[in-house]
Parts: C-alpha cells; structure tokens; sequence
C-alpha cells in the first residue's frame, strides 16, 4: 500500500491538497507500524516523491528515539540527502526547501516549518550555557589565555556541533534557506562559542570560520560583529595551544593566516575556493560578500605586520612529506615570501626555512621547490629600487656545511643520518638555485651596490655531492631540478658515459659480488695495499690478489683505498708490470669515479706527473686544473703508450675541458661589473666592452680545444724508436718473403704487433676526437687551419 501511494505521489506534497493529504495518511500508516517507518522513508528517497514525508517521519521518528550526545537522526538524513553524491536528490530536496519558504502560509503545521524547529532546538540544547561578553573581558585582564573562564562548548557536544554547522551550511548554501533573526542569532552564538582543544574542537572552529567567511550575512548588527571580532582573536590566541594539545598538525592557525595574506593580496577566488574545500560542499560565495570581512581582517585583527610577525613564530611541519594534506605553515610562508611581506617589515624568515628543509622526508611536499625559487629571489632581488636594503638574509656557509656533516665517508658517517636524504637534496638543490641566480644577477646587483658572498668555494672545498650517489634516491619533483641545474653548473659530474657504466652496477653483478666477497676479502686494509704496491717490480701475486678482492667492493666502500690506489699509479709504469694489474686498477679507478670524481682526478693527476716535478713536490688544485686542463697531458711520457692509464687521463681530460667551459662563464658573469664601469678611452663606444670580453673568453677556450687536440694528435705518431722498430720489421719481412717454410718466432711476433700499445692508444684518442669534434664540428676547422 505504501509503495503504491508513493510511486503515484507528487514531486512535492507540500504543495497540493492532495499531496498533504497523502503525507498525512502514509504517516498515519507508518504510526501504526513503526518498525516500517524507515523503509518507507528510504522509498520517498528512491523514487524523489513526498519530500515532506520523508521529513515528517524522521520528524516522528526521533521525537521517539531522541538521544543527548549522538548527532540525531534528522541531521543525519537531512545532511545525506543535501550532502550526498547524487545530484537527483539533491535539486529535489532543495526545491522542497525553496517552495517552502515561498509560501506564505507559513504556519506550525507546515513540516518545513516543524523540521526548522526541531533543529534550533538541537542547537540550543548544544549551545554554552554561561555566555556573556563582560566575563570574556574579564578573563582576559585577569587569566592566563588559555584558562578556561569561557563557557566552552562541551567535549560530548563538539562531533554534533561540527554536524550541525555543516548542515546549516548546506541548507543556506546548496537548498537556499533564508535563516530568521532566531536562527541566525542562535547559530553565531554556536559558531563563536570555544570548544576544547581536541582534534575535533580544531575542526570545529575551522567549520565556523569558514562559515562565517561563506555566510557573513549572519553578522548584522554591531554588537554580532563585536563578538565575532573577540572571537578571531581569542582564535589566534589559542592556536598554539590548541596544536600543542590536540596533536594536529595542519590546524586553523595557519588557516587563519593564510586568510589574511589572500585579503592583503586580494585574492578572493583563493578564499573561496579555501572555504569550499573545508566544507566539503561547493557554494557560491559572491567575492562582493567578503568585502566587509576584508576590512575587519586587514584593519583591524591582522594587519600585515601582525601576519609576518605571527608566521615566523609559527613551528615547521614536522617530517613534512606529501602525504601531509592541508593547508600548512609553508603555505603561508610562501604567499608571504611572494609579496615580499618579510622584507617590507624586516622580519628575519631565513631560520624558519632552514628549520623546515631539515624536517622533511619523502615523497616530496610539492610546496617545496616553489619556496625555495621565492625564497632565493627575495635574496637577490630587492623589493623596491627605492629600498634597495629590502631582501631577505641567506642560509649561512656553516649551515649548510652541517646538513653535509660526516658525508667524507670517514668515522663520523653516522652523524650524518640526523639529516634525511631529502633534506641534503634539497639544500644541495638551494645551493644550486643560488649560485645560478646570483650569478643571473651580478649587473642588477652592483648597480645597487649589493655585495653578496658566494656560497660556491668553501663547498668546493667540501666537495660535498656526487650526482649519482644521490640520484639513486631523489625523490619525484626533484630528479629533473637538479639535473638542470648540475647539467648547466657542473657539466664535468653530468658526463653521460659515467651514468651508462654505472648502469652496469645494479642487477646480478652485485647479487654475485656479495656471495664471492669474503671475510679475506673485506679485510684488507690500504695498509696492506701500499705494502703490496711497494715490493711491485720482483712480486705482483700479492698486489694482483688485493685487486682482485677489491673489485669485489661498493663504490662507497671502495673510498678509503682510493688515496693509496692514486699515490702508486706512477710504479704501474715501470716496465715489467703485468697487464692485467693496469687493467684492475683502471676498473678500479672508474669505480671511484662514481662517487668521488674531483677529488680523484685531482690525485690522479699529481700522482701521473713526470718524476721530475714530484721530486720538486709541485702538487696541483681542482682550480689550477679548471684554468688550464692541459696540465693533464703534461704527465710523465711513459702514461702516452700505457693503454689503461692513457684512458683514465683521457676520460680526467674531457672532464677538464667541460669544467674550464663552466668556469669562465661563470666568471665572466661574476666580475661583470668591470662590463659596467665607464672605460675613459673607450672609443667604441660603451657597448663595445662587453663583446670583447665575451670574445676573448671564447678564444681562449677554441686555443684550449684545439691545443689538445694537436697533443692528442702528436701522441698518436710513432716516436723515433718506434719508427726505427717498424723499419726493421719491414726488412724482416722482405728477407721471410722469398723463402717458405715455418714461419719465424719473431715474424709472428711482429704480426701479432698490429695490437701494440700505439695502435689501442690511437683508438682511444681518436674515439674522443670524433666526441670533441660532434660536440663541437668548428674544432675541426680550427684544427684544419692550423
């Protein structure tokens, strides 16, 4: 009977006779059988009929089963049908709603009327008992802030406030309900009234904040507005308490200022999508509404210099990662680093960003590489040219340098884990954003005679990072930042070669190291090594063992022998020395490569040096280097036939020439104030200054290309002795010619000399040749000419 008389009901009974009369005889029937009262309830639902009467028995259904705490039937069904997925629904319950309104009879048995009703009840029952502003002004004289004189809303009730806010919003912003003074007045008390400082209080008030963003149209008369003034700022006053307390670490603190930074910067459509996304409903809210919330925040409660104040006091996310939704300090950080608020007011923000990069971990929080670009441009970039003081300070050398602590791999590796991976990336990242930036700027900054200190050569010094360690750990985000940046800055650490061998590494190899590495093998010390190294000439077993043990090892652990393994390079020359050793210590040798290239090359290249110069004790720095790579090829003449050692110095020599490119160019940016100074004899003209320049920096480096080409080129021509070989190897061959018979010991030596150490040699030199020559064909021409 129910079923029927739904299915062939109106849309909306409210409005017809016959649809009353309906109503009043389905609620009739579910009087008599109560236990059916739902389903019939859930087929008006189903079939969008008889709004009135899924109400009415709610209506009877919880005056019968009313509870004290639990947030009551009627919000529930209400808040299901206006909140739910399904569209359907909700245009028909909101229709009921406005057609409800519209008429004017208006009266007690009109069940719109009766659901209102029931539900300021509810909210009565729910509001704070004691409330009265003169208490409030008192304890604020009197009390410690957090001193609970306010009559809070109690712990029990918040869930079913929360419930009810959220309700009202949606009945105001989706249905259309046109509150009563009553109704209003009521829920501005709930809105306004403390709760304790438990999660769900936190959500509360950032429920009622956003309310009254969304519906400022509650606040009609001064004394409302007096209120909820009091309100916002007893808010701030207890944001930190309430976080310390209720262990929630996106709370309405940073809500509340984030707020504020959009009014300053006018960004209404970002409040509003903020409030939206907090309800969890999509209300328009027209930008014109806010304007009167706009003043009050900008004027009166948060004025900017209260903004920047507060977010730097304001503690970082711990363990900030990704999976942390909401909207948090760094949020606020941000926008404030974007209209430059902290310089304006000379807040130091510098130290609450070091503190936020030293607590963050994987996967990446997408906020971070924005702050870090704000962050430097803000150091760099002045906010106005009439105040050319305002920028923000930068991270300092000594803090960096303690992310990096212990990374040497020396005894105190273990220090270095107080600092996530994630952190020593990013910080890597900023100094490299940095350094890239400040040398971007160099010409702004010494026309404003800005002096700032370059981070780039104590971390030289430290030598802190390798690319490909870290790759193996960057997290998503960050991998394709800072190889732009390493590709641009650092291209002798970005030589693709490397990365192919290194692919190598990974897989089964390394499942078979670990099993054939055994305890003899890890305990070799570098002592033993030099010990080995030392009796060379007469015994190779010892050495050709170590070696042999060592290939087994990680590249990580393979640092502590690269000292030892460098410093003896010089003893692999004599004659007599097996090739298979020279070829371990090359394998070796591109290991290390991996992990520590600068420091290595560096080593390498002293150890290499003709005798002459180490006994004079000449050693050489990565700078020395930078300038003139050809230094490289200034090593003893014995490395120019010995194939393993000839390739190490050619792979040193590629590096080299692409880290001496890097260097001028960065130092041309670095001095370019001597572009800007005025040349008194200058008859060109001032634009001519800066050509020429340009011009000799690209000179230098053609000179530098093709004066290692033509080396290359002349260690690939036979030498006298070599030449004086070959000839009587031709005579032999002639003499062998005209007899037959076995052939001689020595002619079959001779033939085998096709694979001498001259012809791998020129293979070698020439396979660079033809990269140097891609990577720049004009080397060939220049190469040609002269």
């Amino acid at each position: 009977v129910c079923r029927g008389l739904i299915k062939n009901g109106e849309r909306q009974d409210e409005e017809s006779v016959g649809g009353r009369r309906r109503t009043e005889a389905l609620r009739h029937l579910c009087k008599m059988n109560p236990s059916q009262a739902l389903r019939v309830r859930g087929m008006v639902v189903e079939e969008c009929h008889l709004p009135g009467l899924g109400v009415a028995l709610t209506l009877d259904h919880t005056k019968n089963e009313a509870s004290d705490d639990g947030v009551s039937d009627l919000v529930c069904f209400v808040s299901g049908l206006l909140l739910g997925t399904n569209a359907k629904v909700r245009t028909w319950f909101g229709t009921f709603i406005r057609n409800g309104q519209q008429r004017k009879r208006d009266n007690i048995s009109s069940v719109l009327w009766q659901m209102r009703r029931q539900l300021l009840l509810e909210l009565m029952g729910i509001l704070p008992t004691v409330r009265s502003t003169h208490i409030v002004e008192e304890a604020d004289v009197d009390t410690e802030p957090n001193v609970s004189v306010y009559s809070g809303l109690k712990e029990e009730h918040v869930v079913k406030a929360s419930a009810l806010l959220r309700l009202y919003c949606a009945l105001m912003g989706i249905a259309g309900l046109k509150p009563t003074d009553e109704e209003a007045e009521q829920l501005l008390q709930l809105m306004t009234s403390r709760p304790p400082a438990t999660p769900a209080g936190v959500r509360f008030v950032s429920l009622s904040f956003c309310m009254l963003l969304a519906f400022s149209t509650l606040v009609s008369t001064p004394e409302q507005e007096q209120l909820m003034v009091m309100w916002l700022s007893w808010m701030i006053k207890e944001e930190a308490y309430f976080e310390s307390i209720s262990g929630v670490s996106a709370s309405f603190g940073e809500m509340l200022l984030l707020v504020a930074m959009y009014f300053h910067s006018n960004q209404l459509s970002a409040i509003i999508d903020l409030v939206c996304s907090t309800l969890g409903m999509k209300i328009v809210i027209k930008p014109s509404s806010l304007s009167r919330m706009k003043t009050i925040f900008t004027q009166e409660i948060f004025t900017e210099q209260v903004v920047t104040a507060h977010a730097v006091r304001v503690p970082v996310t711990g363990n900030l990662s990704a999976n942390i939704t909401g909207f948090l300090p760094i949020h606020c950080i941000y926008q404030l680093l974007k209209s430059r608020s902290f310089t304006k007011h000379k807040v130091s923000i510098k130290d609450w960003i070091y503190r936020q990069l030293c607590e963050t971990t994987t996967p990446l929080h997408p906020q971070l590489l924005p702050l870090i670009d704000v962050y430097i441009n803000s150091i760099l970039t002045p906010a106005s040219k009439s105040n050319p003081e305002a920028t923000n300070q930068p991270v300092t050398e000594q803090e960096i340098l303690n992310v990096f602590q212990g990374l040497s791999g020396g005894e105190n590796t273990r220090l270095a884990q107080r600092y996530s991976i994630t952190t020593q990336l990013l910080v890597l990242y900023y100094v490299l954003s940095y350094e890239e930036a400040l040398l971007a700027n160099t010409k702004i900054l010494v026309r404003l005679q800005i002096c700032l200190k370059s981070n780039s050569e104590s971390l030289r010094k430290a030598g802190f990072f390798r690319v490909d360690v870290y790759f193996l750990n960057t997290p998503k985000g960050l991998h394709s930042a800072l190889l732009r940046l390493l590709a641009t800055n650092y291209p002798h650490l970005c030589i693709v070669e490397d990365w192919i061998c290194e692919e190598q590494i990974t897989g089964t190899d390394a499942l078979l190291r670990r099993m054939l590495l055994t305890n003899v093998a890890k305990n070799h010390s570098p002592k033993q090594l030099q010990e080995a190294f030392s009796v060379l000439p007469g015994n190779h077993t010892q050495l050709m063992q170590i070696l042999e043990h060592l290939t087994l090892l990680s590249a990580g652990e393979l640092i502590p022998y690269a000292e030892v393994l460098t410093s003896n390079m010089n003893r692999l020359l004599n004659a007599g020395v097996p090739r298979r050793i020279l070829q371990t210590v090359n394998k070796l040798w591109m290991v290390l490569n991996t992990v520590m290239p600068r420091r290595l090359w560096v080593m390498t290249v002293n150890a290499l040096q003709p005798s002459v110069k180490i006994v004079r004790q000449q050693k050489y720095t990565q700078n020395d280097l930078m300038i003139d790579p050809l230094i490289v090829l200034r090593c003893d003449q014995r490395v120019h036939r010995s194939p393993p050692l000839m390739d190490i110095t050619l792979h040193m020599l590629n590096g080299y020439l692409l880290a001496s490119k890097a260097y001028l160019n960065s130092h041309l940016k670095e001095t370019a104030e001597q572009d800007i100074r005025p040349s008194q004899n200058n008859a060109m003209g001032p634009e001519a200054p800066e050509v020429t320049r340009e011009e000799l920096k690209n000179a230098l480096l053609a000179a530098q290309d093709s004066a290692a080409v033509q080396i290359l080129l002349e260690i690939c021509l036979p030498t006298e002795e070599e030449k004086a070989q070959s000839s009587n190897t031709h005579s032999l061959l002639k003499s062998v010619h005209g007899t037959t018979g076995p052939k001689s010991p020595e002619l079959e030596e001779e033939e085998d000399s096709l694979l001498c150490n001259l012809r791998e040699v020129q293979c070698l030199i020439c396979c660079l040749l033809h990269q140097m020559y891609i990577a720049d064909p004009n080397i060939v021409k220049l190469v040609h000419f002269q």
